[in-house]
C-alpha cells in the first residue's frame, strides 16, 4: 500500500510539475516568496485591528505563535522522515525548476503549505469568524502557495497535503488559545 501511494505521488508530481511554461516561472518563483503577499497580509492585519481594536494584539501574537509553530513543526518532522525532495531524489529525472532553486534536502512536509494553511484556518476560527467573507482569498493564497512548490519541483503533492493537515491543527490551536485569551483579557478589563 504504502509503495502505491508513493508511486501515485510521484506521478501526480510528475504531471503537476511537467504543466510548466517559460511565462509562468517568473510568476511561480514570486508566488512562492512571502514578500509577494505582503498586501494580503496588511489587509489582514487592517481587517484584525479593525475587528479587535486593543486586543488585536494579543490576535496578533496568538497568530505569529501558531506560524512558528507550524513552520518549526515542519522542519523536526523534515529531519525525522528525511524524504529527500523531488529536486534531491537521485530517482527523479526530468524534475522542472526555476532559477536554480533546489530547495533543503529534505521536503516532507512543506513549510509553506503548513503556514498558509494555519494562517487561513486561524483567521477563519477566530472568535465571532470576523474573517469569514475573506474565505475565498485565504482558500486561493493556500492554493497558490502550495501549488508554487509543486511547480518550483520542491515539494510532491504528498508534501502538500500533510502540510495542509498540519496547518489546519496549528491553526485550529491558535484559534482557540487566542479564543481563551481574548475572553480572559476581557473579563480583565470589566
Amino acid at each position: 500500500m504504502l509503495d502505491f501511494l508513493i508511486g501515485f505521488d510521484r506521478s501526480a508530481f510528475q504531471f503537476l510539475n511537467g504543466m510548466h511554461t517559460s511565462w509562468m516561472d517568473p510568476v511561480m518563483f514570486a508566488g512562492t516568496r512571502p514578500v509577494t503577499w505582503i498586501p494580503l497580509y496588511l489587509l489582514l492585519l487592517i481587517m484584525v485591528v479593525r475587528r479587535f481594536g486593543w486586543k488585536s494584539v494579543w490576535v496578533i501574537l496568538c497568530l505569529a505563535a501558531a506560524i512558528a509553530v507550524s513552520d518549526q513543526l515542519s522542519n523536526l518532522v523534515k529531519e525525522w522522515v528525511a524524504r529527500p525532495r523531488p529536486t534531491q531524489d537521485p530517482d527523479m529525472h526530468g524534475v522542472h525548476t526555476v532559477r536554480g532553486y533546489l530547495g533543503g534536502m529534505y521536503g516532507f512536509y512543506s513549510a509553506h503549505a503548513s503556514t498558509s494553511m494555519a494562517i487561513a484556518v486561524f483567521l477563519l476560527r477566530l472568535p465571532g469568524r470576523p474573517l469569514r467573507r475573506l474565505i475565498f482569498l485565504l482558500g486561493l493564497y493556500v492554493l497558490i502557495m502550495s501549488y508554487t512548490r509543486i511547480y518550483l519541483g520542491v515539494h510532491y503533492p504528498g508534501d502538500i497535503l500533510a502540510g495542509w493537515i498540519a496547518g489546519c491543527l496549528t491553526g485550529w490551536a491558535g484559534a482557540i488559545a487566542c479564543g481563551r485569551i481574548l475572553q480572559m483579557k476581557t473579563r480583565e478589563r470589566k
